[in-house]
């Protein structure tokens, strides 16, 4: 069964729909982030607070703030938002896990050198991201790309900690990420806990380098302790992706990706072909849906694209082959893994009960919305 409004489905197993046919993901749009949030106003005061408090902490400072930068639409867009129209000061944070595309390298490049900021860019050690990588293959879950994400966010709290950077800013936000991957799709990425685990079970090397965190120190302690905190600014403003990408091009000659989070060479192969043709999971449905509520596609032409498949079919036996010998194993190897008995977060340890609690606590509080579920 397909949601009326949106395209979430029952591939989602804990969805739930009303006597209409429309789906509890477009319910909890519509009661939960709508009527605090407006896309076709830009909201100038909360922009203005946002932005006079990141300047007010970065005076006598090098920077202003840590603005992580993926090379995709959203996390571009912020940065030549926050500083051609803000003046903000960031310094540019990326993370290489070793699976960057040429394209997504380019995009950075384009951007940050345009605008005359300085690139900060931490390399994860290979050889334990690769036997991390490795072990969630192992595990059977579906969330395979969580070494890659874990490591993101861990890096980019532990600079801001170690540096005292107050504000972090990134392009997380409502217009494209209404609806988010359910659970059973992609866990938390933050679940050092799991991670230890699946590791534990399946790894062969110490990870002495990998960047961990959990979710009390970068919800909890960063936040309420030191005063670092993590901000969303594009919900602050009309950001529309299409005219985003628009813009982008026009400035920066910046570069098309066939589909979001396809910056990482690895995500793409995670988002288009494992979790699709192992689990029913096609995120496409998430993206197309949060486009489809924020009134950037039509319910027609999100049904349309999903008739096609969400990989290339003309280059994905290249893509298998990429993955394969960059993690330093066989196609068969690799392709064994698609076959394998399936398992979920809830066959290892985790910090589910810290996860469930806090979320219950923060939307209590007002202080998130949606969220996953």
């Amino acid at each position: 069964m397909i949601c009326r409004r949106c395209v979430m489905d029952t591939t989602d197993s804990r969805i739930r729909f009303d006597a209409n046919g429309v789906c509890d993901h477009c319910k909890t749009f519509e009661t939960s982030i709508k009527p605090s949030w407006n896309p076709e106003v830009s909201n100038s005061k909360q922009m203005t607070a946002l932005v006079n408090k990141v300047k007010a902490s970065g005076k006598r400072k090098e920077f202003d703030c840590l603005m992580g930068m993926s090379g995709g639409i959203d996390s571009s867009f912020l940065l030549h938002k926050m500083v051609t129209e803000y003046g903000l000061r960031p310094l540019v944070f990326h993370v290489d896990a070793g699976w960057n595309s040429q394209l997504a390298v380019n995009n950075i490049q384009r951007v940050v050198d345009k605008l005359g900021l300085d690139l900060y860019t931490e390399v994860i050690d290979w050889k334990e991201m690769r036997d991390l990588q490795l072990a969630y293959f192992k595990s059977g879950v579906p969330h395979i790309d969580t070494p890659q994400d874990h490591a993101f966010f861990a890096t980019m709290y532990k600079f801001a900690s170690k540096h005292n950077i107050k504000y972090i800013l990134t392009g997380g936000n409502y217009a494209t990420e209404c609806i988010r991957n359910p659970l059973e799709w992609m866990w938390y990425q933050s679940d050092s806990i799991q991670l230890g685990d699946i590791h534990k079970k399946f790894g062969t090397v110490s990870l002495k380098k990998f960047p961990v965190t959990n979710i009390l120190w970068h919800k909890v302690y960063l936040p309420y302790v030191r005063g670092i905190k993590l901000k969303r600014p594009l919900d602050f403003i009309e950001y529309d992706k299409e005219k985003a990408t628009q813009e982008l091009e026009k400035e920066y000659g910046y570069q098309r990706y066939p589909q979001k989070h396809f910056e990482s060479r690895f995500t793409r192969f995670y988002e288009s072909y494992w979790l699709p043709e192992r689990f029913g999971y096609d995120t496409r449905k998430v993206q197309f849906s949060s486009l489809i509520l924020t009134g950037q596609m039509t319910r027609e032409e999100a049904i349309e694209e999903l008739k096609k498949k969400p990989y290339d079919e003309s280059t994905i036996h290249q893509d298998i082959e990429y993955i394969a010998t960059k993690l330093g194993i066989t196609v068969e190897e690799l392709n064994s893994y698609m076959t394998m008995e399936k398992k979920t977060h809830k066959d290892y340890k985790s910090q589910e009960s810290i996860f469930l609690l806090g979320a219950r606590v923060m939307r209590a509080l007002g202080l998130e919305k949606g969220g996953k579920r």
